[in-house]
């Protein structure tokens, strides 16, 4: 308790948010290393989701791909980044893009893939190109999935930015190690709960962004949902999809609201 009335003052004392070493300083690092990984992680996994979802194929390569990624360890992968590259930038960059890439990928792929065949076909049957039926007919009806695929993945790299700071750089993650290092052990409690703090927020914000991106008007009869993983997800989808199909097909779902528009 005494640790956690120290973090707690340390937060609340303004002095403590100033300066280039300040608080506020190191929460823009922090959310700095976390867009750039973020972004890079978007740039290959959406563009990967998108071909193979549309095209159905290179399935095992998502699910092999995915599983893979998820198995590397981030500070084994960002130790042998500076053994690579040295200090800096590079290697923390590329362990967080490595975490971000699953859950944007599966994400993605799911949006793509469980996007209704009768909606796919009839805008076939219009004469669409198959790069109109993917951006403009896919990719609207899937925005829910993909945008939660990158909620997921700004969870995951926020929350492991604080390795950053084994790079020699800044972010939240100094005060965890700094803490340490010099047996000040309540600013290794600060560190902890302004990244906390910080995913709370991105996840809220995030969510609401999902439940914008719903198609529809649906959504205004529901509100946000907690974070759901990739799996539970692409089950619920795949279910109501299989429910629907059994029940007599596209007839017995009623229109698209993309077609319906």
């Amino acid at each position: 308790m005494n640790f956690l009335h120290q973090a707690l003052s340390y937060i609340f004392t303004a002095a403590n948010w100033a300066g280039a070493e300040g608080l506020g300083a190191r929460i823009l690092e922090h959310l700095e290393y976390t867009a750039v990984a973020l972004v890079f992680s978007a740039l290959i996994a959406i563009p990967i989701g998108l071909l193979i979802g549309h095209t159905g194929r290179g399935t095992f390569f998502v699910v092999g791909g995915v599983n893979a990624l998820r198995a590397l360890p981030t500070l084994g992968v960002l130790l042998l980044g500076v053994l690579l590259w040295g200090l800096g930038l590079i290697p923390p960059t590329v362990a967080l893009m490595l975490l971000g890439i699953p859950p944007i990928l599966a994400g993605t792929y799911s949006g793509i893939a469980n996007v209704d065949r009768a909606v796919v076909d009839a805008a076939r049957s219009m004469g669409m190109t198959e790069s109109r039926v993917l951006l403009r007919v896919e990719v609207p009806n899937a925005l829910p999935l993909i945008l939660g695929g990158v909620r997921t993945a700004t969870l995951q790299i926020v929350a492991t930015a604080t390795v950053a700071a084994y790079a020699s750089l800044g972010g939240l993650g100094r005060y965890l190690i700094d803490g340490i290092k010099i047996r000040e052990f309540y600013l290794a409690l600060v560190g902890a709960l302004v990244v906390t703090a910080l995913a709370l927020i991105l996840d809220a914000v995030l969510a609401f962004v999902v439940w914008l991106s719903e198609p529809g008007t649906d959504r205004f009869r529901k509100m946000p949902q907690p974070l759901l993983g990739d799996e539970v997800a692409l089950e619920s989808r795949s279910t109501s999809r299989s429910d629907g199909l059994s029940q007599g097909g596209y007839a017995a779902r009623g229109p698209s609201p993309t077609v319906g528009a």
